[in-house]
């Protein structure tokens, strides 16, 4: 480290994020279930689109995103106003932490949450507060404990990941209720698409003025390699956002096919229909050989072992078997491995490939 040139506090303390693994030595043809991707990819019309923008590679997109805003509001019964768009919801996170904290503040989350909460607080010098939770559900009553005059954001994920557990609207508004005048509570909605009938937190953020929701189209929408996101909140938050957020942050292509992905409810619904009826499939596969997991409102389910020595080695046992799922014991899991819930195919083989792990212990 050179010792007058130096990064910002925090930064140093942020610990690489480590993305679900793609590969294994010597193992071709692997299956990968470790980075909650949906197995049946983009629609049709996504792709469609994708082709058609190879013709305007050259010009600039447009900046205010209003023809995708507009889709996006359209599809959910929003004010695009209210809507902000980015590389992913991972910079709609960022953006918030840029503009709402700082050194002396702190950010709230849970002992489980989404790690790039941390990461973005510690990026722009504020305090990272990490509140334990219940049985891996997030608990009200111990976020707001930890909440004090120094707290500018609370980010809560619903559903959770990696738990794929989630607390009722009406929880959420008492959270919403109870937060110092300060605060603003952040509800990751990445996986909302996958519970049928719930609006991922739209409706909190269109009546509180401290309420900012955040979603994406890496997951049901199959888009995790374009890297799209979007948040939606009170006006005098997306304008301050907006006064940060990079005039051409996301490309023309970004902004096409993510327009024709949420116009394709139908895909939706099929993807969120599908996953459904395999993510219970999957849940009483590994209870049936002693693989416990809590009900999982998400597209994945994670696994709980006896212990971390077992969990493990069955993360070795299934990549020797060309099966790739996610250690999280970065998330304080560490007997637990995140499964992605994918295809019938996918899902019968890694359960198949957990039962002989557990048949030789």
């Amino acid at each position: 480290m050179n010792d007058t040139i130096r990064p910002q506090p925090g930064i140093l303390d942020i610990a690489l994020y480590e993305g679900g693994k793609a590969h294994v030595a010597g193992v071709a043809n692997v299956v990968k279930l470790s980075s909650n991707e949906n197995p049946f990819g983009a629609s049709d019309k996504a792709k469609e689109a994708f082709g058609k923008t190879v013709h305007s590679l050259h010009r600039y997109p447009n900046t205010d995103h209003l023809s995708l805003r507009t889709a996006i509001a359209e599809a959910h019964g929003l004010d695009a106003d209210r809507i902000i768009c980015g590389v992913g919801s991972d910079e709609i996170i960022t953006f918030l932490c840029q503009a709402y904290a700082g050194p002396r503040d702190e950010v709230v989350f849970t002992e489980h949450g989404f790690l790039m909460y941390r990461i973005s607080a510690l990026a722009v010098g504020a305090t990272p507060v990490e509140v334990p939770e219940r049985e891996r559900m997030a608990d009200v009553d111990t976020i707001l404990k930890a909440c004090n005059s120094r707290t500018k954001l609370v980010f809560i994920a619903n559903p959770n990941n990696p738990t794929g557990t989630m607390i009722s609207p009406a929880e959420m508004e008492r959270l919403a209720a109870g937060l110092p005048k300060q605060a603003i509570l952040v509800i990751d909605g990445a996986y909302a698409e996958y519970v049928d009938g719930y609006d991922g937190g739209a409706g909190l953020a269109t009546v509180r003025e401290n309420v900012f929701m955040t979603r994406t189209f890496s997951k049901i929408y199959g888009l995790g390699g374009l890297r799209i996101g979007w948040g939606y909140g009170p006006r005098h938050i997306i304008d301050v956002l907006n006064r940060i957020r990079g005039p051409f942050n996301l490309s023309t292509t970004q902004l096409e096919v993510a327009e024709a992905a949420v116009r394709d409810q139908d895909w939706v619904v099929k993807c969120r229909n599908e996953n459904a009826r395999m993510r219970h499939w999957l849940a009483e596969a590994l209870a049936e050989v002693g693989v416990p997991s809590d009900v999982s409102m998400a597209n994945f389910v994670l696994a709980r072992f006896a212990s971390t020595e077992e969990a493990e080695a069955c993360d070795e046992f299934l990549q020797k078997q060309g099966l790739i799922v996610r250690r999280v014991a970065g998330y304080k899991l560490p007997n637990c491995l995140r499964i992605t819930v994918g295809d019938e195919a996918s899902c019968r083989r890694v359960a198949y490939a957990v039962g002989q792990f557990k048949g030789l212990k």
